[in-house]
């Protein structure tokens, strides 16, 4: 039992770095496919060319971000925020817990959805001429669904965004207590559960997503904080989001040292899992994790989009010509600090994952010497 959170939280790390990577590369890697694909299409003397099922899959992605963030740019962040705040405290622990459902029942709807899509692509750059209309309007309509889905789970992440917000800024500490017992709810709901292995493997997937969305929901506050704070703030959000971030910590921590413990699950199980998550990023299947982990970074990425658009917004000069070169210089930088990221991050879990597997093989290999 006690070997249990060092493992766990191994576990967790890693698959965080993995949703970050596969977060990263929506907002730097696809957006460069598709250039590359414009740029070869229009410089092709070809009149007619059939879609690659990846240059299909750029195109529905990106198509998916743009309206996902054009329309959570309708959203009025600031007329949510007051009526959260507003609310009861008990009316706002139910309105939470609702968006906490919702969240997981859109992640698992999403990955399968976006899983359609890509096999929707697949068919239509493989299919006969004769089944090419009947595959394209098939891939038109999961499209629809997949941009009808993501953008609705954007709007979830976003209400879950604004109410950490709300309790994070708020002056008294209720609405904050409220996430935190929240998250300590998770162990009473939890630790008394007949799991199997396979099933833990899940849950433990599904607390790294749950990790990955609160650091998500915590950048969107310290966005907010940097447009709307008139007082000095950063010493609070440091301590508010230290609390939350610390205590979904030993809520994980916890619950799987007694899920492993009631369900006589030996710490090990978690090395098997870590081993697995590996072994899938050294064999560049880190980008099927929709399948594995049920992570869809769309919809973070439009709420990250939408809260950084103000952001820059805030500090554009009022002259055209130099309001033009500030977005030019904003966007080159912020591509440039997305590129290297993306790339430290993956090259970081490359070298771990090739570190954490090859020290498994010495092991075998000495127990299977003794």
């Amino acid at each position: 039992m006690f070997h249990v959170p060092w493992r766990c939280e191994l576990l967790i790390v890693t698959g965080f770095f993995v949703c970050l990577d596969s977060f990263l590369s929506l907002l730097t890697v696809m957006p460069v496919r598709v250039l590359v694909f414009l740029w070869r299409l229009l410089a092709s003397k070809r009149k007619y060319r059939r879609l690659r099922a990846d240059e299909l899959s750029d195109l529905a992605s990106l198509l998916v971000l743009a309206v996902g963030v054009t329309l959570l740019q309708q959203a009025d962040i600031s007329y949510i925020y007051h009526m959260i705040r507003s609310q009861a405290t008990v009316k706002l622990y139910v309105v939470y817990n609702v968006l906490e459902i919702f969240d997981k029942l859109c992640q698992s709807f999403g990955s399968d959805v976006l899983q359609v899509v890509l096999n929707s692509a697949e068919n239509v750059a493989t299919c006969t001429n004769s089944a090419l209309l009947r595959e394209a309007m098939r891939f038109l309509l999961d499209e629809c669904i997949a941009i009808v889905s993501f953008v609705f789970h954007s709007f979830i992440i976003l209400a879950q965004s604004i109410t950490v917000s709300a309790a994070i800024r708020s002056h008294n500490n209720a609405l904050l207590t409220l996430l935190i017992s929240n998250n300590f709810a998770e162990i009473k709901s939890n630790v008394f559960k007949r799991l199997a292995k396979d099933n833990l493997h899940k849950l433990a997937y599904l607390d790294t997503v749950e990790r990955f969305h609160i650091v998500a929901h915590l950048f969107f506050v310290l966005a907010q904080n940097f447009l709307a704070a008139h007082e000095p703030w950063l010493n609070a959000f440091a301590w508010n989001a230290g609390m939350v971030f610390v205590c979904e910590i030993l809520v994980d921590v916890i619950k799987h040292a007694f899920l492993a413990k009631f369900n006589e699950i030996k710490p090990s199980a978690y090395s098997e899992f870590l081993l697995a998550l590996c072994k899938q990023t050294l064999t560049s299947q880190s980008k099927e994790i929709h399948k594995t982990m049920s992570f869809v970074p769309f919809a973070p990425a439009c709420v990250v989009i939408r809260v950084l658009i103000p952001l820059y917004a805030a500090y554009l000069p009022g002259e055209f010509p130099w309001r033009l070169v500030v977005i030019l210089f904003f966007s080159i930088l912020t591509c440039v600090f997305l590129v290297a990221l993306k790339i430290l991050v993956a090259l970081g879990l490359l070298k771990h994952a090739s570190w954490y597997v090859t020290r498994h093989k010495k092991k075998e290999k000495l127990l299977h010497f003794d």
